[in-house]
């Protein structure tokens, strides 16, 4: 794990690690940044925002933290963040009047709400803000990472590696041609690709030309939109 630097300042915070490019990421990281990525922890415990900065330490995020609650509104004010993960009740603020700040000035901004305190009402009151996702205090780190990486991709600034893509699509065609009970070498004379072509295909180790995989549709009798629809990043 790359090093953390806190440095708090009236109890704001900030976390970042390493700049690093697409080329030096570990094979299994499947997801690069389509560009730059700006978080906002929003928790009156330092010690939760420092774990939840922890826990994206590794995806060279640009990671404010901020607990004390005087500090909130000019943060907001100050930077433009792509997610904003907040506590529901931080003790000196109305958690309405919170939500209201995040929403009118990070209006772009998915809403991640984290409460040690659930209830419905809360709950109805975070789906009339439009927040993104709505989780309970102690939540498992990992089902954070996942959402927060979640609402990444839907704007476009997570994407697949091209090895994980390779990989997956290779996958789905594996998948739908065992669903037709094809073999590879049925498939190789339906579609008129060469076996061992369609082999390092399938194995995610070779990328397929459009051509080819307008072939592939075709002898799985799909589109070829069908099989990207079947690629999903694996968080």
């Amino acid at each position: 794990m790359a090093n953390l630097t806190l440095t708090p300042t009236n109890g704001l915070g900030s976390l970042a690690s390493p700049r690093r490019t697409v080329e030096q990421q570990p094979a299994a990281d499947k997801l690069f940044r389509a560009g730059e990525v700006r978080l906002l922890i929003l928790d009156d415990d330092p010690t939760v925002g420092r774990l939840i900065g922890t826990a994206f330490a590794d995806k060279d995020f640009t990671i404010h933290i901020i607990s004390d609650p005087t500090q909130i509104e000019a943060r907001l004010q100050d930077n433009e963040y792509h997610v904003v993960i907040l506590d529901y009740v931080i003790p000196g603020i109305d958690s309405e009047k919170l939500l209201g700040w995040v929403r009118n000035y990070q209006p772009d901004a998915s809403i991640i709400v984290v409460t040690a305190f659930p209830s419905i009402e809360s709950a109805l009151k975070c789906l009339r803000a439009q927040t993104y996702d709505y989780l309970t205090k102690p939540f498992q780190i990992d089902q954070l990472q996942r959402t927060v990486l979640r609402s990444l991709e839907s704007k476009g600034l997570l994407r697949l590696s091209e090895e994980a893509l390779r990989e997956q699509l290779g996958a789905a065609i594996r998948e739908r041609r065992k669903g037709l009970g094809l073999t590879l070498a049925q498939m190789a004379q339906r579609t008129g690709v060469s076996l061992g072509y369609l082999s390092q295909i399938e194995l995610g180790k070779n990328s397929a030309s459009i051509e080819t995989l307008y072939r592939i549709a075709l002898g799985l009798r799909v589109r070829v939109a069908d099989l990207f629809q079947a690629v999903q990043p694996q968080n």
